[in-house]
């Protein structure tokens, strides 16, 4: 009877073991770092490893399914990565603690192993699990020295704190990583909606644009607008009693908005035509909204010479 239930045992852990792996280079794929270029963050946490555990050898590696890659490195030139299985780090991320090897040459798993019997001959192995917030071990912060040694529980704890750092900046470049994405589909977005305005409005729908603003679109009717002025890299568009400060150039919102209806009086103002109330000699006059009392709000907006005769034009005044 023993020998029967064995078998379903080992099929279950063996699925187990199969499942957990699966989330593990699952979460490992979710960074995108896997054959990325060297980033000075890396660089610099692996000297610093170096230089407290005072070994010749220090590097960050991420194991996939067949290899570890060394994200980052000192020592081992012209090394990048190695076949999975014959790896030192395979054994670390199977814990969540200090994996450490103090003489390489005598112990039983890594005596024969080519990188002990050959170049650049282990003798000494300390590395620490990376292990993220869904609790996998993505790769491994290692120490590596030629000579048998142990770290000291010093060091061990700042090998320790090293691999924390190391998961901190793998989660920050996520971070930035999926904030880009998410910045590329929110203008990839504005701008079918902008289209799509822009078709409602030749094809004599309603008139109006979507701007982005505080990480959202938001729907302005162009007939609510009354001016709109440059600031910087920065656009103020007013509408009524609203002001939405949105990151364009007068030149990208100028397309957008309906030429018949509004117009460029000076290289840092548009105004609709039909909220102009007076022109001065070096100014014009516009509506800007009403107050809680129905008072109109009337705002002087500087005209450029090179734009006057324009307007003056188009308002049949010449």
């Amino acid at each position: 009877m023993a020998t029967k239930q064995s078998a379903p045992v080992r099929k279950t852990k063996a699925s187990s073991a199969r499942a957990d792996e699966a989330k593990r280079l699952e979460v490992l794929h979710a960074y995108q770092i896997l054959d990325t270029p060297p980033e000075s963050v890396f660089d610099d946490l692996v000297r610093l490893a170096a230089f407290i555990c005072d070994t010749p050898i220090s590097f960050v590696s991420l194991i996939d399914e067949q290899r570890q890659w060394l994200k980052a490195k000192v020592g081992l030139p012209g090394v990048y990565s190695a076949p999975r299985d014959l790896t030192f780090c395979q054994y670390t991320i199977q814990s969540n603690e200090l994996y450490e090897v103090e003489d390489a040459s005598i112990d039983p798993l890594f005596r024969e192993h080519a990188m002990v019997t050959g170049d650049p001959k282990i003798r000494f192995y300390a590395g620490y699990p990376l292990i993220t917030a869904e609790g996998q071990a993505v790769g491994t912060i290692c120490a590596i020295d030629v000579v048998p040694r142990q770290l000291s529980a010093a060091q061990r704890e700042a090998l320790r704190i090293l691999g924390r750092e190391v998961v901190a900046h793998l989660e920050l470049r996520r971070a930035r990583i999926q904030l880009e994405e998410e910045k590329t589909k929110l203008e990839g977005l504005l701008r079918m909606t902008n289209d799509a305005a822009e078709s409602l409005y030749l094809n004599g729908g309603q008139n109006e644009i979507f701007i982005k603003q505080d990480h959202k679109l938001v729907r302005v009717k162009t007939t609510d607008i009354r001016y709109v002025e440059a600031l910087g890299d920065y656009v103020n568009i007013y509408s009524g009693r609203e002001r939405y400060t949105v990151y364009s150039t007068m030149k990208e919102l100028e397309a957008k908005l309906p030429a018949r209806e509004f117009a460029r009086v000076h290289r840092k103002y548009i105004v609709r035509l039909d909220r102009i109330i007076a022109i001065e000699s070096d100014a014009v006059i516009v509506e800007a909204g009403r107050s809680a009392e129905l008072a109109t709000s009337l705002l002087p907006v500087p005209i450029g010479n090179s734009y006057k005769s324009a307007l003056l034009s188009r308002l049949n005044l010449i």
